[in-house]
């Protein structure tokens, strides 16, 4: 076998979340009944992911050993190259796992396909036969490009969906930006930089706005495998001061987009929606968007053609 150890990464579930809100169970289901929700729903859901996740402990008890950790203590865990790392929860948990693993393959298991889509998340089962043929690396896979923002203090953030770059509140996000060899100033509500996984996602919206605003058919094709990004500056406002002439644009290996921050405070950059997990962007602040070296490698649910 080429891994040696399996590490399941898992999400909480909403019913967990809501403990965590309350403090206690019977707290989150008064809360929930109290508006009108269905709690025994909730509950259901809660024990599906748990049944699932016994299935897949007492399938790897059975042929290696594993570790079960927190998707919270993902940017702290090191990772081996003989670790098959297996995620278990919403699709963006896979998001989230892809930024922290250096390309090591990732399988994405649904566990309630009731309630998930299950774009990042092929597999509903998982067989003897099938663990067996992973572990030793008879898979099929594609790896997704993903966007790197690297900071003037070298600090770097890597994005399997998308950045955004911005104020942390509803205030206007003051920059300057560079692109294709031109300079401005701009007053906006902020960037949205987009892979190619994160055009139906956040960038699907803005498309939406522009294209129910303008009746038109402004598209964006971008393919997860191929290495370009795309960009969108939200609501630029054109003044004395700021300009709106470098509104959106294509980042390839050729073409980098880089943002010098004139925001006092307040201004900030996370990706994939992680808005807890941001890097500060204030004055003095300049980072540079580009393609990462690094991909996402996620496993196929299905066989390997040899």
């Amino acid at each position: 076998m080429i891994f040696e150890q399996v590490i399941i990464i898992r999400s909480k579930t909403f019913l967990e979340e809501l403990i965590q809100r309350f403090n206690s169970k019977n707290q989150a289901q008064f809360y929930l009944e109290s508006t009108g929700q269905n709690f025994k729903d909730l509950v259901k859901d809660h024990h599906t992911f748990y049944y699932s996740l016994k299935q897949l402990k007492e399938l790897f008890q059975q042929k290696i050993k594993y570790k079960v950790i927190d998707r919270d203590f993902l940017p702290n865990y090191i990772f081996t190259e003989k670790d098959l790392i297996i995620g278990i929860g919403q699709d963006g948990l896979i998001a989230n796992i892809a930024k922290y693993v250096n390309g090591q393959p990732i399988v994405g298991f649904n566990p309630n396909p009731k309630i998930y889509d299950g774009v990042l998340l092929p597999f509903q089962k998982l067989s003897s036969k099938q663990l067996v043929r992973i572990l030793n690396g008879e898979f099929n896979s594609k790896k997704v490009v993903m966007a790197q923002a690297l900071f003037n203090d070298e600090q770097k953030l890597l994005a399997f969906n998308d950045f955004f770059i911005g104020p942390k509140s509803h205030t206007s996000a003051r920059y300057s930006i560079h692109f294709e060899g031109k300079n401005e100033i701009q007053s906006s509500s902020g960037i949205i930089i987009s892979t190619g996984a994160g055009a139906t996602g956040w960038m699907s919206s803005i498309l939406n706005m522009i294209n129910g605003v303008g009746h038109s058919s402004f598209k964006v094709n971008l393919d997860p495998e191929k290495r370009k990004l795309f960009f969108i500056v939200r609501e630029p406002f054109k003044s004395k001061t700021s300009e709106i002439e470098i509104c959106s644009g294509e980042i390839t290996d050729e073409n980098k987009l880089i943002i010098e921050s004139n925001m006092v405070e307040n201004g900030m950059i996370f990706s994939d929606g992680i808005e807890a997990d941001f890097i500060p962007f204030n004055v003095g602040s300049k980072v540079e968007i580009s393609i990462a070296n690094e991909y996402a490698t996620l496993v196929n649910n299905k066989k390997a053609p040899f």
